[in-house]
């Protein structure tokens, strides 16, 4: 999740300050095998996430008005508004929490 938090950061960011940014791949997957999630330290992966969560509400507590209709899109085509993409962001949690769980259970 801190990853995703990042990503979405990120991505609001862009579309922000450019006209329609297109968001290249990213890979949850591959990039929990390249950075070795498995081998973090869990306080300092937690320190982490907190940091990136609290980055992510703050980069969208700076969205007002019309910002909120800003677009941008996924490389698989995928169209999103600022606001759209928050909504997005906010079922990731939910959806990793559930992947975990299936993993351990």
């Amino acid at each position: 999740m801190r990853d995703v938090y990042r990503i979405y950061r990120t991505r609001i960011e862009r579309m922000l300050t450019e006209d329609d940014p297109l968001f290249e791949y990213w890979d949850q997957g591959a990039a929990a095998i390249a950075h070795s999630y498995e081998q973090q330290a869990p306080e300092v992966a937690a320190a982490e996430l907190a940091f990136a969560a609290e980055s992510m509400a703050s980069a969208l507590d700076g969205v007002s008005g019309p910002s909120w209709l800003r677009p941008g899109r996924r490389s698989d085509g995928a169209s999103f508004r600022i606001g759209t993409l928050a909504r997005y962001m906010i079922h990731d949690p939910i959806h990793h929490a559930w992947d975990v769980q299936k993993q351990h259970s």
